[in-house]
């Protein structure tokens, strides 16, 4: 593993100390989320500053884009993902104590802006937290930020009702199921082996694809030249519709098939126009 960051890390550390505290631990769900402050005591606006630290047990690197600090509501929103984060690893490694082998615990998180217009921000983050075994456990969210309304756009909002959803899990199942078919059929594996291939990974496809928003709720809006949604492309990590193998995977969904099952009041943020290559629908893999 990589952390083209200790370096900075032991210099920062000496020049400047320890970085800020830990929110709430994250959910059981396994995504980070803190609990938003009573109404009697009011936090202030976190400065969504780089955090970096090293100990003998663990290592820290979160880094935010500098242009997401125009939106306080968002970075409210990724400083609460990102300390809930910190503060699941954190506390992973005190549970531990001394471990064999000096295993050192290590978080990698970064944020980057996808999209900012005057009707929508949309930030990645993508990372990894290591507490032992093979591999870290993968943290992949994605944050839809409505500046006019002062809210994050989530996928239940976008598409309230279940025929919505049966129709968007329709159209992702298919093509992650074509990639896994094509995948497949490279590998040249028996008859056999294949059945067996496709049933597994299939199984896990329609597992994680089934017709629910919180199996969609990470998703990127792509725009066209007017600024419009012409698609939205669902992100999935891994484990959730394949193996660790496959990486983060994603499937792009263009306008016209969600446009008839978008709530009322967020239509005007998509196009209407029908792209000629409409059946141009991709899915993306990102190995790990």
């Amino acid at each position: 593993m990589k952390y083209w960051w200790i370096g900075l890390a032991v210099l920062a550390l000496a020049a400047c100390g320890r970085n800020e505290e830990a929110g709430s631990a994250p959910s059981a769900a396994g995504v980070p989320q803190q609990e938003t402050p009573s109404p009697e005591a009011p936090q202030p606006e976190p400065t969504l500053a780089d955090v970096i630290e090293q100990t003998p047990r663990y290592i820290v690197g979160i880094s935010y884009p500098p242009e997401a600090r125009r939106y306080p509501g968002l970075a409210s929103e990724l400083h609460r993902y990102g300390q809930a984060a910190r503060s699941e690893l954190v506390d992973a490694a005190g549970s531990a104590g001394e471990a064999p082998g000096g295993l050192v615990y290590d978080l990698s998180l970064e944020f980057r802006m996808l999209v900012e217009s005057p009707q929508l921000v949309a930030v990645a983050a993508d990372g990894s937290s290591y507490t032992g075994g093979a591999h870290g456990n993968p943290l992949v969210a994605r944050f839809v930020w409505l500046p006019q309304r002062e809210r994050l756009l989530r996928a239940g909002d976008l598409v309230p009702d279940a025929e919505g959803w049966t129709a968007i899990s329709r159209h992702v199942r298919e093509q992650l199921h074509a990639t896994l078919g094509t995948r497949i059929d490279a590998e040249e594996l028996s008859p056999e082996a294949r059945s067996e291939a496709l049933r597994t990974a299939g199984r896990m496809i329609d597992d994680g694809s089934a017709p629910e928003p919180d199996n969609f709720d990470s998703f990127e809006p792509v725009l066209d030249p007017q600024g419009r949604i012409e698609a939205l492309r669902f992100v999935f990590p891994p484990y959730q519709v394949g193996p660790y193998a496959d990486g983060t995977q994603s499937v792009l969904v263009p306008a016209h098939v969600l446009l008839p099952h978008v709530a009322q009041e967020y239509r005007g943020l998509f196009s209407t126009a029908t792209p000629a290559d409409a059946t141009g629908d991709t899915v993306t893999p990102e190995r790990q």
